[in-house]
């Protein structure tokens, strides 16, 4: 009797084990909520010290060339893969540890094709929030079809002028959403940015001690993602900055993203942390700023000297 009452109820029936099966659906549903969120905060972490390490190379340029790294585009430098149109990034390898990069690639001497590393995958310029394949090269970034580079989701803040190419390679000005006039007279944000970095900066030998609108209220250094944007590679001075004349985590008014190629209204920040861009100041601090963050706030913040009195939330 004792043997038989024991069989009958050795196994589960059917709906206890639906039962289970439900509780067990349910503790995941709570779990991996928590999972993603730790996730991202350690992905965010790791974005923050990226962009310190950046910022901190910027500044030790800077105390052993007595000036900003910077870009150089066109002139005699020239314009695409065949180019010597290296990018400030590039320049900040040596003090990245990338030393042995900067060398072998001769640069910023040789042309980028010539080179042979403009596709080498550089760990430190690559957010790990960032979905997408960022060891692979990227064939199809701007002004480079066909030619392999890196890319970054680090770029230069070039201030918040926008609508006018002084180059002529698409203008002398070109239809954008968002146009603005910058604070040194220029709607040029490509050749002329009013902020610390911009594709041919060679010509203008800025120190911090220049940025008069306060080195802690002044953007640096913000967040793009190659899937969304195609000019984000590290090694080409076209690829290599973004204006805050657009506003971040850009979207067209019906909600739909831009198209990657659509660089008039894309040549700006985003990214895939929930909320808004990580920045970081001339002062080397990181901060996070709100994609809801009210526009001309956004604008003062990129310029180095227009005199707004703006402060990082």
């Amino acid at each position: 009797m004792i043997a038989r009452h024991f069989q009958r109820h050795a196994a589960f029936t059917l709906i206890e084990a639906l039962v289970v099966i439900e509780i067990i659906a349910v503790l995941l549903g709570l779990l991996l909520p928590a999972v993603q969120k730790v996730r991202e905060r350690a992905s965010q972490a790791q974005c923050i010290n990226n962009l310190r390490q950046l910022s901190l190379a910027i500044h030790q340029f800077h105390d052993t060339e007595k000036r900003l790294p910077y870009g150089q585009f066109g002139a005699e430098f020239g314009t695409g893969s065949n180019s010597r149109a290296w990018s400030f990034l590039a320049r900040l390898l040596p003090f990245l540890e990338q030393r042995s990069i900067f060398e072998q690639g001769g640069i910023p001497n040789k042309t980028l094709k010539e080179s042979r590393i403009a596709d080498v995958s550089i760990g430190i310029f690559h957010c790990p929030s960032d979905p997408s394949d960022q060891t692979a090269p990227q064939f199809d970034a701007g002004n480079l079809s066909g030619f392999p580079v890196g890319v970054t989701n680090y770029k230069g803040v070039s201030g918040a002028n926008w609508g006018d190419d002084l180059q002529g390679v698409a203008g002398p000005t070109f239809p954008t959403d968002w146009r603005n006039k910058g604070t040194n007279g220029s709607f040029d944000g490509l050749s002329q940015g009013d902020g610390m970095f911009f594709r041919v900066d060679f010509r203008r030998r800025l120190r911090l001690n220049e940025i008069m609108d306060g080195t802690s209220n002044t953007f640096m250094l913000g967040e793009d993602l190659p899937g969304q944007n195609k000019w984000c590679s590290w090694p080409y001075s076209n690829n290599a900055y973004g204006t805050c004349a657009i506003p971040p985590n850009v979207r067209k008014p019906n909600g739909d993203f831009y198209p990657p190629q659509n660089w008039q209204n894309t040549w700006s920040f985003r990214s895939h942390h929930p909320g808004g861009v990580h920045f970081s100041a001339a002062d080397a601090s990181v901060r996070f700023v709100s994609q809801s963050i009210a526009l001309p706030t956004y604008r003062a913040l990129a310029t180095i000297s227009g005199g707004e009195t703006a402060n990082i939330p």
